[in-house]
């Protein structure tokens, strides 16, 4: 097996390891964003260049090869009860759940691209695994992995590195438990950050477990719904500002580049996981209509925000801009973000002059850049 980026075409296709699923409650969004790569690494040129390996990870954490993994990817919903039973095997249904061993094939998978959302995925314990079998794989390391997905990690590495955000507060779940701790935990959010508020799990995406708070019932109820999801929770200061999205690529052996920007343009009340994933609430704006000054300055913010989590590879860092003041205060940064056919990072690229084929390529090969730079250091 060659690691060589410059490897010629004489040396077969290189075998991609496209997985996808995860325990996590993003998984759904998951195998949506895995057929759209899928379709991508089978047109074109990448058709010649790459050979697709699909491990599917089911809701129990399980590893799945072919044909299950194909089927899963055809079908673009999660496997049912059925289609588990009938792919199972003796060495699996002994088992509770959790990974067990890799499906055949995944050992001879030259390049990983892993196309999962939110815990066990997208929080560096994958990126562990593929580092421990030193295979190069898209995206960020364990630590920007890490970083980027724990929110309250994350506004902590920005505030090192000065970047603008909205006033937020730390919560432990635990402080919930209390009566006393409880009502001294609302009232210190209350005199930090006003109403409204919004209260996020520091450890999930996709706008799962968030709610809106504009009275102090409102934010316990909140809490409660979040803390059931995660002991660590972010509570924000609710800003009327319109949200913008930016696509970074690069990193490690290449410079990191920054797309044009993108408005996320909706009508309900804030972009929760229905507005975000319902085709008709909500509409995208490529390129943003903002004065280029905030352009510029969003582009250099996003690849501040990677390099301030040591993010890698891909990410989408999004942002509030209050378009009276002209304040621009980062948002968050997903260092696996989306690509269903209503996610930002592929459609930002493509209005950068980088259609889906070309992207998937030069991310494949960054990550094997990426990884013989640190095999020969």
């Amino acid at each position: 097996m060659s690691l060589n980026p410059a490897a010629s075409p004489d040396d077969g296709p290189i075998r991609v390891g496209l997985i996808f699923g995860g325990d996590s409650g993003e998984h759904a969004v998951s195998i949506r964003s895995a057929a759209t790569v899928a379709t991508g690494l089978r047109s074109g040129a990448n058709a010649q260049r790459y050979q697709l390996s699909p491990v599917y990870i089911d809701q129990q954490g399980r590893w799945w090869g072919e044909p299950l993994a194909s089927a899963v990817l055809e079908q673009a919903t999660p496997a049912s009860t059925a289609q588990l039973a009938a792919a199972n095997s003796d060495h699996l249904s002994s088992l509770a759940g959790g990974f067990a061993g890799f499906p055949p094939g995944a050992l001879e998978v030259e390049v990983w691209f892993p196309v999962l959302h939110g815990p066990n995925g997208e929080d560096g314990t994958i990126q562990g695994l593929f580092t421990l079998m030193r295979r190069p794989f898209v995206g960020s390391g364990v630590l920007g992995s890490a970083v980027g997905m724990d929110k309250l990690a994350m506004k902590a590495a920005f505030a090192a590195a000065a970047l603008p955000q909205v006033p937020y507060g730390a919560v432990d779940a635990a402080e919930l438990a209390d009566p006393e701790r409880c009502a001294e935990l609302l009232q210190r959010l209350e005199q930090k950050l006003g109403y409204p508020c919004f209260i996020k799990p520091a450890n999930l995406g996709s706008s799962v477990g968030i709610s809106k708070a504009t009275t102090r019932s409102e934010l316990l109820a909140g809490l409660k719904l979040a803390a059931d999801l995660d002991p660590r929770i972010v509570v924000e200061q609710g800003v009327k500002a319109r949200e913008l999205e930016c696509a970074i690529k690069g990193g490690g052996a290449r410079a990191l580049r920054a797309s044009v920007l993108g408005e996320i343009c909706f009508d309900a009340d804030w972009y929760d996981y229905d507005t975000k994933y319902s085709d008709g609430k909500s509409h995208t704006v490529i390129p943003a209509v903002v004065p280029e000054t905030i352009s510029s300055r969003a582009r250099a913010m996003a690849i501040q925000a990677c390099q301030a989590v040591g993010a890698t590879g891909l990410a989408r860092v999004d942002f509030f801009y209050e378009e009276d003041s002209g304040a621009l205060w980062l948002n968050e940064i997903n260092t696996l973000p989306g690509f269903t056919s209503l996610s930002m990072y592929p459609m930002l690229w493509a209005a950068s002059g980088i259609d889906l084929e070309t992207l998937l390529h030069e991310l494949l090969e960054g990550a094997r850049e990426w990884h013989a730079s640190l095999a020969a250091a």
